[in-house]
This record gives C-alpha cells, sequence and structure tokens, in this order.
C-alpha cells in the first residue's frame, strides 16, 4: 500500500457499536439469559428501539437482521463457558485490524472455516448473518437509519479528508471524490468472504479503485497464505510509510518491451513482508509492468523525453532532474512515481541519447 488513508469517525460507527453489544451482551450470555426476548436488549436503549421496530416489521432487512440474531442466540445458548471465551478471542482479534496487520501472534483470527471444524451449523449462520449486514436493503431501513446515517454521507466526510484522489492500494486508480455523484465501493480488507465480525467495522472499510477491489484483491486475504500469517499493511496506519521502487530493463528498445524484460525490486527490506503482500493481494508487478509496456503510458513517457529533447532542445537529464521534483511533490498526480523510476531505468540502458 503506498499510503494510509485517515481514518474519519462517523455516526455509522453504532452499527459496530450495535454488533460489539448483541455479541458480548446477548449471545455470549446466552447460556444463563434465558429465552430470547426483546429484554435482552434493554441495557441499550437505540439498539432496543431498532429491534423492537424490526420485530413488527414485515420489511425482508428486518426480518433478515432480527430473525438472524435470534437464531445464533439460540446456538450460542448451548456453548460452553471456555468455547465462549474463545468465540471472544475471535471477536476481539477480528476486530483489532491494527494487530492483525502487524501479525500480532496473541491475537486470535478467525474464519468461517475455522469455526466450522466444530460448530458448523453455528458458522453457517453467522456467514449468513454478516455477510448480510452490509447490505443496502438493510442499512436503508428507517429504524436503522435514524440510528446510524448513511454511508452515502460518512463517503462524502470521508473523501472531504482524504483528497488524494487517487487509489492508496495501486497509486494509478481514481477514487471518486466530493465532485461526484457516485461513490466508490468499500473494500472489506479483511473480506467478509472469509471472516465474521468485522463486516460492518469501519476500521475493516476502506474505498479502493475498481481494479483493486473488483478485478486483483476480490477475496483474498491479506492475513494469511497458504504458508499461513503474515504481516499485512494497514489501511488505516496513523502514520505512512514510503515504498521505494526500482525498475531495471533487460534492454534499450522500448518499442519491443514486455514485461518479461522488466525487473522491479521494491524496500526497503524493513516493509518487505507487509510489501510482498500487497504485491500478491493487488497484483502490483503485473500492472505496474504492463504500464510500462503500454503505448499511452511507459512508451508515451519515453516519447515525451525525447521530443522534448528534439523539439526544444532539452536535455534528458534536465527533464528527468525536473520529474524527480515532482515525484517527490505530487507522486501520484500523472503517475510521477511510475513514471520517474521506469524512465530513470531506460537511461540506465541507454535508451535516451
Amino acid at each position: 500500500m503506498l499510503f494510509p488513508y485517515t481514518y474519519v469517525p462517523h455516526q455509522m460507527e453504532k452499527m459496530q457499536t450495535f454488533i460489539d453489544f448483541i455479541f458480548h451482551e446477548v449471545w455470549c450470555k446466552a447460556p444463563t439469559s434465558g429465552p430470547f426476548g426483546l429484554n435482552l436488549f434493554d441495557a441499550n436503549v437505540e439498539l432496543r428501539e431498532v429491534m423492537e421496530a424490526f420485530y413488527y416489521s414485515d420489511a425482508q432487512g428486518a426480518d433478515f437482521f432480527y430473525g438472524h440474531v435470534e437464531r445464533i442466540y439460540g446456538l450460542f445458548s448451548a456453548l460452553t463457558a471456555v468455547q465462549i471465551n474463545q468465540f471472544q478471542q475471535w471477536y476481539r482479534g477480528n476486530n483489532d485490524l491494527e494487530k492483525v496487520c502487524a501479525n500480532d501472534p496473541a491475537t486470535h483470527l478467525a474464519r468461517y472455516a475455522d469455526i466450522a471444524v466444530n460448530h458448523k451449523d453455528l458458522a453457517a449462520q453467522l456467514g449468513a448473518f454478516f455477510k448480510g449486514l452490509y447490505s443496502q436493503s438493510l442499512l436503508d431501513l428507517a429504524a436503522l437509519r435514524a440510528k446510524i446515517g448513511d454511508i452515502n454521507d460518512h463517503y462524502q466526510i470521508f473523501v472531504a479528508t482524504n483528497k488524494a484522489g487517487k487509489c492508496p492500494f495501486c497509486g494509478i486508480g481514481d477514487i471518486k471524490g466530493e465532485h461526484h455523484s457516485k461513490r466508490e465501493a468499500y473494500d472489506h480488507y479483511l473480506p467478509k468472504a472469509l471472516y465474521p465480525f468485522n463486516s460492518i467495522n469501519f476500521r475493516n472499510l476502506a474505498p479502493a479503485c475498481h481494479e483493486c477491489n473488483g478485478t486483483y484483491k476480490l477475496s483474498k486475504d491479506p492475513a494469511h497464505n497458504p504458508a499461513g500469517r503474515r504481516k499485512a499493511f494497514n489501511p488505516y496506519a496513523p502514520a505512512g510509510q514510503s515504498v521505494q521502487i526500482q525498475v531495471t530493463l533487460q534492454h534499450a528498445d522500448i518499442d519491443k518491451m514486455v514485461p518479461a524484460d522488466i525487473t522491479m525490486q521494491f524496500g526497503p527490506a524493513a516493509l518487505s513482508e507487509e510489501i510482498d503482500t500487497w504485491k500478491d493481494v493487488y497484483g502490483i508487478e503485473e500492472r505496474y509492468k504492463a504500464k510500462f509496456c503500454g503505448e499511452n503510458d511507459g512508451k508515451y513517457w519515453v516519447m515525451q523525453v525525447i521530443d522534448e529533447w528534439k523539439e526544444s532542445g532539452r536535455n534528458p537529464n534536465d527533464f528527468l532532474s525536473a520529474l524527480a521534483r515532482q515525484a517527490q511533490n505530487r507522486p501520484y498526480a500523472e503517475c510521477n512515481f511510475l513514471k520517474k523510476s521506469f524512465l530513470d531505468a531506460c537511461r540506465s540502458v541507454g535508451a535516451f541519447p
């Protein structure tokens, strides 16, 4: 990830607060709380009002929410104290994105597959519930919306703070901003198809461009690879990181350049594991190399340098010095961060006079 987002507090966070209450105060206390009923929500007045409205509503989203909370309560009521404790550890772990991304060994993560080993029915019900929590048909229900606000409003406040206009996961895709009537989709960083408990946690929701979210990442898991747990960049890290990119070319014939002719090195070494995860999840090397080989990207960048030299007598080294300043000040404008690395490589192999 090239740069982190700034986290933006919003009324929508109340939805996760409701889920926290349902999990800890209702489900985890089910073995000793007796039959399911609205009285279980008395300690959270706003949630009680939502549940009561849903109980009397015939809307599909209302029935979905109330019905799943009740069914999961029934399954939790049969758990032992040891099993409840295990679920509490999983819940805390799945919602602590900072520790998940740092691969903190004390943080317990749970995927649906992990839960299903001993609790198949419960894993299925949790999956249906948490995957459906993010549905617009639920979030648009008046009784809920009055409490938590609107996700489109969250997006407008979000982009008013995060103004880069570029996707931080790739640096090349645009992110719709305050002057658009539409918005980008929020990526579930820990995929909601794999992980329970965090599908409405905005620490796990980050706008991403379509190529990152809908083409490359999909349900790839930043926290796991086939070898096990791994580090990943935190989308809301309190301090930014500086990813270094060095490009090496096998020859100077830019017109015949193909991805196999390009080698890329990323740094710094201290972030090597996070960088490897980032490259894997978002197809970074493939996408950057394709850009270098594109007629309207890498090849055009080379033509710019040569045309400047031919038409105005501007030395290629002067062009690249100016580009270095631009890449320092505005790295994501016109893909300067990639443009500089590629053109430096072109100069090294003698592509310029």
